[in-house]
């Protein structure tokens, strides 16, 4: 459904993103992550055609984003994380306003705005000044907004930022309820959020992306960890184990009357646990646990930006 290849931006001399590809299938939900400046917004508003790239492609739904913009438009909702609203209007004049300007046709437009406020929950402040709501049913219209010309593809960048917990929680289930019926592409810095919508993750990091993959696969990939239970000589042990092809940190958990448990984690791409039942064996020590243990997403993410170059699964 989106297909970005190669794509670069440079504000001058200075290069926001470089090389981003990725795709998106249909009724996909992707959560966009990086640090702050990593380049999450701009590759997002050359998505929706807000701005041009230097150089590169996009396709969303077959459409060219540079040559047939006004054909993408018409297939992607919007909700940036500032969302362009009109405070003075009421939430009903507002939505009107917004599905003449999409060219909803008016035979449909009552029925559209109707059909958004049930999704969004807003049939209650139909008729309130939009800058007497909370930022919650703020957020609530911007979300009706994007969703008035039923697109095919549903673009939020940071749709929670600034709304309290229970607040979160209700756009969360909204934009959840969405999910499978449209392509999704959520910027996010709530982990837990991506882990309970999305069902795949791109990283982005100093404007490349250094990780893509489902959420399953990331969470069970190559990069993983264990606990090692070993009855030997902790000092020989942890030593030992460290010297391991493919072993990254090896951290002490508890020593026992006969020896020692560990946490040993992988470098990336690598599974170094047939050598280390063939080294625990071959020492003459006994192997009595040795249990995977999945990274977290927030382990996934801290290692994806922190180490150069990519790492994608």
């Amino acid at each position: 459904m989106i297909e970005v290849e190669h794509l670069t931006k440079y504000y001058g001399q200075t290069p926001a993103i470089r090389d981003v590809s990725f795709t998106v299938e249909r009724g996909e939900v992707l959560g966009f992550l990086g640090p702050n400046g990593a380049g999450k917004t701009t590759t997002m508003r050359i998505l929706t055609c807000f701005i041009p790239a230097t150089s590169g492609t996009v396709r969303v739904g077959g459409f060219d984003v540079f040559t047939q913009s006004l054909e993408v438009r018409k297939r992607i909702g919007y909700l940036p994380e500032r969302v362009p609203i009109y405070k003075d209007m009421t939430v009903d004049c507002y939505l009107d306003f917004v599905a003449r300007l999409k060219g909803v046709p008016s035979r449909s437009r009552k029925t559209k705005i109707d059909e958004v406020k049930t999704n969004c929950g807003l049939h209650d402040v139909s008729g309130r000044i939009i800058g007497k709501l909370s930022r919650g049913y703020t957020q609530r219209v911007g979300l009706a907004q994007a969703l008035l010309n039923d697109p095919e593809v549903l673009i939020l960048d940071e749709p929670t930022v600034g709304l309290d917990p229970k607040q979160i929680v209700e756009i969360r289930n909204l934009i959840r309820s969405l999910a499978g019926k449209r392509t999704i592409i959520l910027s996010t810095h709530i982990l837990p959020e991506v882990s309970m919508i999305c069902d795949s993750v791109a990283i982005i990091n100093e404007g490349r992306i250094v990780a893509k993959d489902s959420i399953s696969n990331l969470h069970t990939g190559r990069q993983m960890r264990i606990t090692l239970g070993v009855n030997g000589p902790p000092e020989k042990v942890v030593a030992a184990i460290s010297s391991v092809e493919g072993v990254g940190k090896v951290a002490e958990l508890q020593r026992t009357a006969t020896g020692v448990r560990l946490d040993v984690s992988f470098k990336p791409g690598a599974d170094p646990r047939p050598g280390i039942s063939a080294l625990v064996v071959g020492s003459g020590w006994e192997l009595i646990e040795l249990r995977p243990e999945g990274l977290s997403l927030e382990d996934i993410f801290i290692r994806a930006t922190a180490e150069e170059g990519e790492v994608e699964q």
